[in-house]
This record gives structure tokens, sequence and C-alpha cells, in this order.
């Protein structure tokens, strides 16, 4: 026997699981809507709209990251997309709509800031980092039971939501 293995919240149930946490698996949707809207919310607000009311400048600002990756072309056209998947694609995060294609765009704004940080040296990639692996993450698990895409989901089989 394992020394502590004899404590309540250590022993291990018929699923492998300690008791204390496995008890917390019922509100792993919830958990999953927390985040959702968080980050949602916090790309749209602390990313997303201040580059979408920016305007084409502001645009082709954030475009020119392309260059990067030897797309040269319609700087303003790639920024606006960005700002989209920051702004709107936020939103539908927080929605669960359109869940996963607006996770992985916004995965790919964030490879394209980290590399326009390594590259450029301006500010740290850190933070666009690890939203990569957050989104990616999330669009392997899907929008969680309290999502529109969800409802939709359902209603479209005929089941009562």
């Amino acid at each position: 026997m394992l020394p502590g293995a004899d404590f309540p919240a250590t022993r291990q149930c018929e699923e492998g699981n300690p008791l204390f946490w496995s008890s917390l698996e019922r509100y792993r949707d919830h958990g999953l809507l927390v985040l959702r809207v968080g980050f949602g919310l916090g790309l749209l607000w602390y990313h997303g709209w201040d580059k979408l009311v920016g305007g084409p400048e502001r645009w082709a600002q954030v475009g020119g990251a392309m260059e990067l990756v030897g797309i040269g072309f319609a700087p303003a056209f790639w920024g606006f997309l960005a700002a989209l998947a920051e702004s709107v694609g936020g939103v539908l995060i927080a929605l669960g709509f359109l869940f996963r294609p607006a996770a992985l765009a916004i995965a790919f704004v964030m490879v394209m800031a980290t590399v326009q940080h390594m590259v450029t040296g301006q500010g740290t990639p850190a933070h666009s980092f690890k939203n990569i692996w957050v989104f990616v993450g999330l669009l392997a698990i899907g929008p969680g039971r309290f999502s529109v895409d969800r409802y939709l989901s359902e209603r479209r089989k005929g089941k009562e939501v």
C-alpha cells in the first residue's frame, strides 16, 4: 500500500480517478463553458476589437506578418481576416457557435503572431504561443454541452433540447 493511500481523497475509485476529483466530472461542461466565455470574450476585448476598428492602416500593419511566411500581397486583407478571427471568432468561441472553424482560425492567427514576435523581436511570443495550444486543444475537445453548436445538432436530430 502506498503512503497516504488510505486517505479518503486519494483512494482510487473504479475508473482509477481519485474520489475527490472524480466527483467534479459532472461539471466538465460547465468548466468548458467558463473557459470558452473567458477566452472568447478576452480575445475580443484585448486583441480583436482594436484591430477590427483600426481600419485599413491597422489591418495592413497586422497583415504584414504574412510576409514572414512568403505571402507579401494584400496585407490589409490578411490583417482584416486576423481582426475578424480575434473579434468575431472570439464571440463565436464564447457562444460555442461554428466553434471548430473559429478555433482553427484563431490558432492560425496565434501561429502568425508567434512567428512575428520571434522574427522581429518585438514583444514576447509567450502569450500567443500558449494560446496556440489552448485553441488547438479546444479544437479537439469541441464546444461542449452548453453551446449553440450542440443545441443546433440536437435540434437537427429531432431531440428535445
